[in-house]
C-alpha cells in the first residue's frame, strides 16, 4: 500500500504497511481500486452528460463511493467490495445508454475498462496495481497536483453527500467531480491546466458547501447562541458522533418519550445551536472533546454510542459492542445503520446503565454563525473603529493525535486581549473551553460550527470587508489553520481561489506538496507554516 492523503503519514512521507489511522492493506487496495473504478465510471458519465443523458443514480454513487475512501470513514473490505460491484454495473449501464444514443464509448489511450476479480482476494490484487503510485506523471510536481486534486475531491464528496441527504444538489458540482475524475484517469494535462483544474476544485467546493448550509439552515434554522452543558445528565444516554445532522434529528425524534439524554461528540457540538435540533428536550449536552481522547471517552461512556461520518482515528476494539455507525461510515464487526431505523442503538441505550449522576456543570457557547455575528456586526464595526478590537483570529481546521497540535491551545490562549478569536471545525477542541472574556459584550471566542460552516467564515470575512470598504486581505484578520484530511484539502483549495493570502497552516504541511508547488503557493499566497505562537503572534501583530 501508498497513502499519504493525511497530516499524520508516516514519517511525514507515506504509510506502506499499515495505516497511521489503522486502514489495512486490503482496505487500502478496494480503496484504491474503487477509486479508479470511480475514474472510469466518469469518463462515461461525461461522454453521456454531453448526450443529454443525465443519470442521477450514477451522480450520487459517484459522491458517497468516492466518500468511502477518506481517512477514517470505510475499513469495512465487505462494504467496498460491493460499492465496486455497484461501480462496475452503472459504468456498464452508461455505455450501454451511450452506445444506445450513438456516442463515444472508446477508452483513453485505446485501452478497454478494467474486469474486477470474482475473489475477494483478487480484488486486492487489483487494487494494489491501481494506487496513489500508478496515478501520475514524469513530471513529480504534475503529479503533486493530480494527487492534490483527488484529495480535494474527496473532500467535496463528502460536502456533497451531505447537502444531498437533505434535498440539496446542484449538477455542476456532479459535473466537475466527473470531469476532474476522468482528467485524472487520461492524465493528458499540462502543469498550468492542472494548477488551473486544482484551483477549480476550490471554486466547487466552495459551491458545495453553500449548498450544505443551505440545507441545514433551510432544515434546522440558521444557529442561535447557545449553553451546551459539557457533564452528563443522570439517566440512560446515547452519544452521537459526526457530522450528519439528519441521522442527530432522526435519532432525537425516535427517542423522544423513551427517557433517554442524547449527547453530542466532536464535529457534532454545534447541531445544539439548530433551532429545530434545540427544541428537543432530551438533546441535553455534549461529552467528551475530539481526537486526542477518543479511547478515553468512548470507554467511559455508559451508553450507546453512533458514528455518523470520519470522526475516529482506529477502530475501537475494546468498546465495539456499543458502538453503531451510519452512512458511510464502517468498521469490520461494529453494526451498521442503514434504514434510518435506530431501535438497535436504543435498545442497547436502555440496556446499558447511563449515568448515574449529574456531572460538573460546565458549559460551553456555541451557534456563532454568520447570521448571528452579521447581526452584530455594527458593533463589531464600531468596536474596531474605536480600537477596542485589534485584530480577529480564526483558528480552524481539524484535529489529531500527533505531537504538536498543542500550538493551537498555546496560540488562543496568548491571543492579546483586545482580539477576537473565531473558530470552526474539530480542531477547535484544543481550546473551545477557554474562558476568554468578552471585549464591549462580545464574546472573544465565537464557535462558528463544523468544517462545512468555513462557508459561514467566508460570508462573516466578505461581509466585513464591504463595510470596510477593503478586500478581504486588508482586514485586520489572519487565518491560522490545521489540517488532518481530505475536507480540509477541499477547504485550503477554496481559500486559494478566492484569493486569500497570508495562511498560515500546520502541524506540517501536505506529503504530497513537492517544493516547486510549495514555492508557488508561497509566492502567490504568501501561505506559511506555523511556528511558534509566540513568534506567529508577534509577525502578525507586530509586537
Amino acid at each position: 500500500m501508498f497513502c499519504y492523503q493525511c497530516e499524520q503519514t508516516a514519517k511525514g512521507e507515506g504509510c506502506t504497511k499499515t495505516g497511521v489511522c489503522g486502514k489495512q492493506p486490503d482496505v487500502a487496495a478496494l480503496q484504491d481500486l474503487l477509486v479508479y473504478l470511480l475514474e472510469e465510471l466518469s469518463h462515461y458519465a461525461v461522454e453521456a452528460r454531453r448526450l443529454g443523458l443525465i443519470d442521477r443514480k450514477v451522480n450520487v454513487f459517484t459522491v458517497e463511493a468516492l466518500f468511502h475512501t477518506l481517512t477514517n470513514v470505510d475499513f469495512d473490505p465487505s462494504r467496498l467490495s460491493s460499492l465496486i460491484g455497484q461501480a462496475v454495473k452503472l459504468r456498464d449501464r452508461l455505455m450501454d445508454a451511450i452506445k444506445t444514443k450513438g456516442g463515444n464509448i472508446a477508452f483513453p489511450e485505446g485501452s478497454s475498462p478494467i474486469k474486477p476479480e470474482a475473489s475477494p482476494d483478487g480484488l486486492v490484487r487489483q487494487g494494489e496495481s491501481l494506487g496513489l503510485k500508478s496515478i501520475g506523471n514524469a513530471n513529480p510536481d504534475i503529479t503533486s497536483l493530480m494527487h492534490t486534486l483527488l484529495f480535494g475531491l474527496k473532500g467535496v464528496a463528502a460536502y456533497a453527500y451531505h447537502a444531498q441527504l437533505l434535498g440539496k444538489e446542484d449538477d455542476a458540482v456532479y459535473a466537475y467531480i466527473h470531469e476532474a475524475l476522468k482528467a485524472i484517469l487520461e492524465n493528458k494535462l499540462s502543469l498550468n491546466e492542472w494548477l488551473s483544474m486544482v484551483l477549480q476544485c476550490g471554486e466547487i467546493n466552495l459551491r458545495t458547501m453553500e449548498l450544505l448550509d443551505a440545507a441545514n439552515t433551510d432544515t434546522y434554522g440558521h444557529p442561535v447562541p447557545t449553553k451546551v452543558p459539557l457533564g452528563a445528565k443522570k439517566g440512560k444516554a446515547i452519544l452521537v458522533s459526526g457530522h450528519d445532522l439528519k441521522d442527530l434529528e432522526d435519532i432525537l425524534k425516535q427517542t423522544e418519550g423513551k427517557g433517554i439524554y442524547v449527547y453530542t461528540h466532536g464535529e457534532m457540538l454545534p447541531a445544539h445551536g439548530y433551532p429545530n435540533l434545540k427544541k428537543y428536550d432530551h438533546f441535553y449536552g455534549h461529552y467528551g472533546t475530539a481526537w486526542q481522547n477518543q479511547h478515553k471517552e468512548f470507554g467511559a461512556f455508559p451508553g450507546a454510542i453512533l458514528m455518523t461520518t470520519n470522526c475516529i482515528q482506529k477502530p475501537l476494539d475494546p468498546y465495539r459492542d456499543n458502538i453503531f455507525t451510519t452512512g458511510t461510515v464502517g468498521w469490520p464487526g461494529v453494526r451498521h445503520i442503514s434504514d434510518g431505523d435506530f431501535t438497535p442503538v436504543i435498545e442497547k441505550a436502555l440496556a446499558m446503565k447511563g449515568f448515574d449522576q449529574d456531572g460538573n456543570g460546565r458549559s460551553v457557547m456555541v451557534g456563532f454563525a454568520r447570521n448571528t455575528v452579521m447581526g452584530v456586526a455594527g458593533k463589531v464595526i464600531e468596536a474596531v473603529k474605536n480600537r477596542q478590537i485589534r485584530h480577529f483570529f480564526l483558528v480552524a481546521g481539524c484535529d489529531g493525535a500527533k505531537p504538536g497540535r498543542n500550538y493551537y491551545t498555546e496560540f488562543v490562549e496568548k491571543v492579546p486581549k483586545d482580539c477576537i478569536v473565531l473558530t470552526l471545525a474539530c480542531g477547535k477542541f484544543r481550546f473551545f473551553d477557554k474562558d476568554l472574556g468578552d471585549i464591549g459584550g462580545i464574546p472573544r471566542l465565537l464557535d462558528i460550527g463544523q468544517c462545512n460552516d468555513a462557508y459561514s467564515a467566508i460570508q462573516i470575512a466578505v461581509a466585513l470587508s464591504r463595510a470596510f470598504n477593503v478586500s478581504v486581505n486588508e482586514l485586520p484578520l489572519s487565518l491560522i489553520l490545521s489540517w488532518y484530511e481530505q475536507k480540509a484539502v477541499a477547504i485550503l483549495l477554496t481559500l486559494l481561489y478566492l484569493g486569500i493570502k497570508n495562511m498560515r497552516l500546520g502541524p506540517t504541511l501536505p506529503a504530497f506538496i513537492t517544493p516547486n508547488i510549495l514555492d508557488v503557493l508561497v509566492k502567490n499566497y504568501d501561505i506559511k507554516p506555523i511556528t511558534t505562537p509566540e513568534a506567529d503572534l508577534k509577525a502578525i501583530l507586530g509586537r
